[in-house]
């Protein structure tokens, strides 16, 4: 019994470990384009090479359902354990591509061109990792247990932007601005790939799930024709993701930009503001994991869609009138606490929907396609509403999406008690 259970820790951390190189990845992209913007594209206009990074950027999202489809039947049919090394050695090619590739000056059109095939790498990465990693975690805990080891998956999704935050503090206090912007903004990115590789090597050493191992070889085909059997867990993963991955974009990706552009802060306060909150945010994940396998899984999502649909307009009007960092601090962290509600068990939910033989595919696509829609396109939606002029019509966004996810709680059953994952393949 205790070789069991240490064999199933071990397998947790890998899978955990490997999530946070992940999206240390995928962030870092964003935390260094200031310093490699002008590499890539030709010499001119500043906000233009931005621009051109940034749509590069949005390219990742653009291929998250790329991702959580390839990736989700990939899972089902060969593995969860296969999937997830595919996963990250997709993530180290694209960071060791934008590590080593030369400037636009020495190989012309191809510069771009690379920085776009390593950013359709490191989405179709993403993409996948997010249902494969929730299905991975949740058939390896047990049923007493399962919120709480589920849990650590956005535990580590925090983490991984934290650490590119970390990196990025660490290169700017050593290294000038100058060095900054001929080499130095390529260490994270030959840091993400090495991380990689250590990742890739736990991977392969992963242990396959039973829940996997039971499924019967019939049925790790045609997993597409399979998932349209359950198109009512599909819709309920969109809908919870609508609201779900919006909120947290909006209190954690967007948050430094808010604090700067609406609230009138400079750079390091906003940075400091939002590295302290995410950190409690992060910290207290297992917490809302931990509740979730006491009082179940809907009691939490209700708060959640209640709370953040009654709270989001006010607390946001306060954040960009306040003048006080301490009180801003404790506004995002009230929005984030709220935010736990969801993001702690999210995964889970999501895969206790489903069973074995469509899982990942299940979990994968339907929250890629949601977080395309709505969670990645939060800071555009934010910045088009104050370019109009109505800023507050973002908060009301935000709080109306919130109400839908709230709508799908509703009528979701409490997948604590209703969960498929130790239910057996007939």
């Amino acid at each position: 019994m205790a070789s069991r259970g240490a064999s199933r820790l071990r397998s947790i951390v890998g899978g955990t470990v490997g999530n946070l190189v992940e999206w240390y990845d995928f962030y870092v992209y964003s935390a260094f384009s200031l310093y490699f913007a002008h590499v890539f594209f030709p010499k001119g206009d500043a906000t233009a090479q931005l621009l051109n990074v940034a749509a590069v950027f949005a390219i990742g999202f653009l291929m998250r359902p790329v991702g959580g489809w390839l990736l989700g039947v990939y899972a089902d049919s060969r593995g969860r354990k296969a999937a997830l090394t595919l996963s990250v050695l997709l993530m180290c090619g694209g960071s060791g591509v934008i590590a080593l590739t030369p400037g636009f000056d020495q190989i012309g059109v191809a510069a771009p061109v690379l920085l776009v095939v390593a950013r359709l790498l490191q989405g179709l990465s993403v993409g996948g990792e997010y249902g494969t990693s929730a299905t991975y975690l949740s058939e390896m805990a047990t049923a007493h247990n399962r919120g709480f080891l589920a849990s650590f998956q956005y535990v580590t999704l925090i983490g991984g932007q934290l650490l590119a935050l970390a990196v990025l503090l660490v290169l700017q206090a050593t290294l000038s601005e100058a060095d900054l912007h001929a080499w130095g903004w390529r260490i994270p990115f030959a840091i993400g790939a090495a991380l990689a590789v250590v990742a890739l090597r736990l991977r392969v050493s992963l242990a396959e799930t039973a829940a996997f191992e039971h499924v019967p070889e019939g049925q790790r085909h045609g997993v597409l024709r399979r998932l349209a059997e359950h198109k009512r867990s599909v819709l309920l993963v969109i809908g919870l993701g609508a609201g779900g991955s919006l909120a947290f974009y909006t209190f954690t990706t967007y948050m430094q930009k808010f604090l700067v552009n609406t609230v009138g802060w400079s750079k390091p306060d906003a940075s400091l503001i939002a590295a302290g909150t995410l950190t409690v945010y992060m910290l207290i994940q297992p917490l809302f994991g931990a509740l979730s396998d006491r009082f179940g899984r809907k009691p939490q999502l209700i708060a959640f869609g209640v709370l953040g649909m009654v709270g989001t307009v006010p607390l946001m009007l306060s954040l960009a009138n306040t003048h006080s960092r301490v009180e801003a601090f404790f506004l995002i962290l009230a929005a984030l606490t709220v935010v736990s509600c969801y993001t702690a068990i999210s995964g889970l939910v999501k895969a206790e929907l489903f069973p074995a033989n469509v899982r990942a595919l299940g979990v994968g696509l339907p929250y890629a396609v949601s977080v395309s829609l709505f969670g990645g396109t939060a800071e555009y939606v934010a910045l088009w509403f104050k370019s109009a002029g109505n800023e507050a019509g973002f908060y009301y966004y935000v709080a109306g999406m919130i109400g839908v996810s709230l709508v799908v709680v509703l009528v979701l059953p409490d997948t604590k008690r209703t969960s498929l994952i130790d239910s057996r393949p007939s």
